[in-house]
């Protein structure tokens, strides 16, 4: 505890180190907690309000400790934060000698092999944009240290070119590679091995959890501490990556591989072309044969629909039976080429996949442990299977002595954080919850409206965009609409254009979908009056401080869709089990991720503003108590002239001070 003080107090190395440093008691409380569950080697699962300070306080204790600690976050964003920025300043406050590295998944780092590949086969850009990039990314493979693309910002994020400069572990050519030396991938591994803290993500944890499970372990390094920030996002990428996808595109993209491969490295033994034809054409079939699943609302079935089709598992075994016979002449001629051994290893991969989903409609016995589900895309489709609980394998994960450290803002539903710790799987963690330091009474005010309609009506978005207009006008904008679904996205934003062009007001609109995230991040804090209407992706991870944003109007209660199969099955079992599905496994994820929403309101001591929920069910109903409850104590009303009356005082006190 002495040496924490020593850190964090008035006349500590922080305060001596950073002029604006101020000590704050729940900071030092957290960390306290940390360093103990650090020192037992034990489990702790900690709330933390914002405006505690979590990342430091989790470092401090962790760099103290000496121990070799992995710290997890939930986005590559934050990642990157806390390598370039967090860890640096606590390595040059506390003066330690400290080994730090990062590490992400394979798909983030550039491939040379790969690269040459593109290079050499000029036919395969489809762009003079991809021309261009390619140019950039070669520059880049020279002068790079990391091969890290999201160091080349000149070249989207979400171009299809990455995925064509990179590798996957099914076509890595690992030792046999020619250019293993120089391997980005190798070289991020060995500074993990090397360093004292490694920071990756929850992505790349399950993923090498899940390839554990196969008996391959070569991502991550031995740790004594883990320390999972954003810890919430957990059960989602667990349910993700301890499951499989396969989809059409990736047969198809295979299809096409292997027949180059093939013409260019055994051009006289197969009939390369035949065999990738019939497999393209296998699939095109399977995908026309699902039109009855495009007309669906939710475009989604389950084996026991696929099974009730003539041609449900029919066609899938076409497409199954044409990637058997591709994958087995890629097996023959796997030693001719590199090229050709990896494709083999991801025909056997995929091939798998198809056939583990088509055995499931084919047994008609329910699998109580796994959830198969099939949806389709624009112009293609997706084979899904999850674990119904990830509870027993997440759990298994955590080695003899080793610290297992839970860090988020939202954790807990009104104090009680026994859904977290069952839905891990988590055997009587320590518990810790550090209220936000913030003076929400006073800095903000949550408004539920009284007379809107149901939120089922066909006109609650109009009224609720009608009835938000008095407070953007008097916020002059910056405001951000938090909606559940992209379609609310879509609806409302037309519905406040619509309003703007009736007032004559010309402010921005910033829509997802109609540019990047960070490009909207970027332009809704930078534009003046701006309001920005975003779903999921925008819930959390979204830091703007000071009256750039004044107002958060959430449109709906954040309850998951029922029809969702992997909830829909969880709903199933715990029925079975005698349980309340939706007092025990809705209300809970909704109050979690209401709290996450509300949080993007008030992000400094000094901010203020109004948090508007359209959703009457968070007053009319019982279970809304549990709800709102779990939000931050804001000042609450329902009348808009109380919400009009706050903006007014706060923009006042901001103009005379």
């Amino acid at each position: 505890m002495s040496a924490l003080n020593d850190v964090f107090d008035r006349g500590g190395a922080f305060a001596r180190s950073l002029p604006n440093y101020r000590e704050r008691t729940g900071q030092v409380e957290l960390a306290q907690a940390i360093e103990s569950t650090i020192d037992k080697r034990s489990v702790l699962v900690a709330e933390a309000g914002t405006g505690i300070g979590k990342t430091w306080a989790y470092l401090v204790p962790a760099v103290l400790s000496g121990a070799k600690v992995l710290v997890s976050t939930g986005t590559r964003t934050l990642q990157d934060q806390l390598f370039q920025k967090d860890l640096p300043t606590v390595r040059d406050v506390l003066a330690v000698p400290l080994g730090i590295a990062m590490l992400k998944g394979r798909a983030n780092y550039l491939c040379h092999y790969y690269l040459q590949r593109l290079q050499d086969d000029p036919q395969a850009l489809m762009s003079r944009g991809e021309v261009i990039w390619l140019r950039q990314i070669k520059q880049f493979a020279q002068t790079s240290k990391t091969g890290d693309r999201s160091e080349l910002s000149s070249v989207p994020e979400d171009a299809d070119i990455w995925n064509r400069v990179t590798s996957t572990r099914e076509n890595c050519l690992a030792q046999d590679c020619p250019n293993v030396q120089e391997c980005f991938v190798y070289k991020a591994r060995r500074q993990a091995q090397d360093a004292d803290l490694v920071v990756i993500n929850h992505a790349l944890y399950m993923a090498d959890a899940a390839l554990r499970e196969q008996g391959i372990s070569d991502l991550l390094p031995q740790a004594d501490v883990v320390v999972f920030d954003e810890a919430h996002q957990l059960p989602a990428v667990a349910t993700r990556f301890l499951g499989q996808m396969l989809s059409s595109a990736q047969l198809v993209d295979l299809a096409k591989q292997a027949e180059a491969a093939g013409l260019a490295h055994a051009r006289e033994v197969v009939r390369w072309s035949e065999l990738a034809s019939g497999l393209s054409q296998a699939v095109k079939d399977w995908r026309l044969g699902l039109e009855w699943v495009q007309q669906r609302a939710n475009r989604r079935a389950v084996p026991r629909d696929v099974v009730e089709q003539d041609n449900g598992v029919p066609l899938m075994q076409h497409v199954a039976d044409a990637l058997t016979k591709l994958r087995q002449a890629l097996d023959v001629n796997a030693e001719r080429h590199l090229d050709l051994a990896a494709l083999a290893r991801t025909a056997e991969t995929l091939s798998d996949r198809l056939l583990n989903w088509i055995g499931a409609c084919q047994s008609q016995a329910s699998d109580l442990t796994q959830v198969y589900w099939l949806e389709t895309t624009t112009g293609g489709v997706r084979l899904n299977v999850a674990p119904l609980s990830i509870a027993s394998a997440f759990s298994a994960e955590r080695q003899a002595g080793q610290a297992w450290i839970f860090v988020s803002a939202t954790l807990s539903v009104k104090g009680d954080f026994s859904h977290f710790v069952q839905r891990l799987g988590l055997n009587a963690p320590q518990t810790h919850r550090q209220a936000s330091p913030f003076e929400y009474g006073e800095q903000a005010l949550l408004c539920v409206p009284k007379h809107l309609p149901a939120v089922q009506s066909p006109q609650y978005t109009a009224e609720f965009v009608g009835w938000l207009w008095p407070l953007i006008h008097a916020c002059r904008g910056n405001a951000m609409i938090l909606c559940t679904t992209l379609r609310a996205v879509e609806n409302t934003a037309n519905a406040l254009r619509e309003l703007y062009e009736n007032e004559g007001v010309d402010w921005p609109i910033l829509q997802q979908g109609l540019q990047p995230r960070r490009t909207l991040l970027d332009a809704f804090r930078q534009q003046a009056h701006a309001v920005l209407v975003g779903s999921a992706s925008f819930w959390e991870g979204v830091d703007v401080v000071g009256q750039r944003l004044s107002l958060v109007a959430i449109d709906k209660l954040p309850f998951a869709p029922p029809d969702d199969p992997i909830l829909e099955a969880r709903l199933q079992a715990c029925r079975d089990e005698g349980g309340n599905p939706f007092i025990e496994l809705q209300v809970p994820e909704a109050a979690i991720a209401l709290k996450q929403g509300a949080g993007r309101l008030i992000r400094s001591e000094r901010d203020w503003g109004v948090l508007v929920v359209g959703d009457t069910r968070l007053v009319d109903k019982p279970y809304g108590r549990a709800l709102w409850q779990g939000l931050p104590p804001f000042k609450r009303t329902r009348d808009q002239a109380d919400a009009l009356t706050f903006i007014s005082q706060k923009q006042q006190v901001a103009i005379e001070s």
